[in-house]
């Protein structure tokens, strides 16, 4: 399977470390550069404008898509290729999810969270079968793993989302993904 594009879900805002904020430069350089094409929130701000601007930057494509109801508070981006504003937060998800062949998930707040949950349960029920890279930056998902274990330990999950979702520690650890690579 080519990835052509990414859905990327991170931060509307940068966190406190500057490794959140160079990786997601470095991952929106890099997809321009292999011509993956972004899907992401719409906003201009965070995490999610910085992958924006770095796809922008480098010559790449770029698709937000914002509800209605975040497109003054994030401040939608205005200089993207193309920028989808949708009614509410579950057709801007379902939409992301229809253009993306994959996600990409850096940190940051619920958002991210809920993303990133819709996804592992739409996997989890075969909607769809796209591949979950989750950036574990710093160990910033360290938690959120050892409590996906625990739910598996316990007994709530049908199958450990685990198989399905692929943990690396930076963006250079993406880039050596061998379906990133195909052209």
């Amino acid at each position: 399977m080519s990835i052509k594009s990414l859905a990327v879900f991170c931060g509307s805002k940068d966190g406190r470390s500057e490794l959140f904020r160079s990786e997601a430069a470095v991952l929106g350089q890099w997809m321009a550069s292999r011509q993956i094409s972004l899907i992401y929130g719409g906003g201009n701000v965070g995490l999610m404008g910085i992958v924006a601007n770095a796809v922008m930057d480098h010559g790449g494509a770029v698709t937000g898509v914002i509800p209605e109801i975040l497109d003054a508070r994030e401040r939608s981006h205005k200089t993207i290729t193309e920028l989808l504003v949708v009614g509410d937060m579950h057709i801007r998800k379902r939409k992301m999810y229809e253009l993306c062949d994959a996600a990409v998930i850096l940190p940051g707040g619920y958002g991210t969270l809920d993303e990133l949950f819709e996804m592992i349960t739409w996997n989890n029920l075969s909607i769809h079968d796209k591949p979950i890279y989750i950036i574990n930056l710093n160990g910033f998902y360290n938690h959120l793993l050892k409590h996906i274990e625990l739910m598996l330990e316990e007994g709530f999950l049908y199958e450990n989302p685990l198989y399905k979702i692929t943990v690396l520690n930076n963006i250079e650890a993406l880039m050596e993904v061998p379906e990133l690579n195909q052209r």
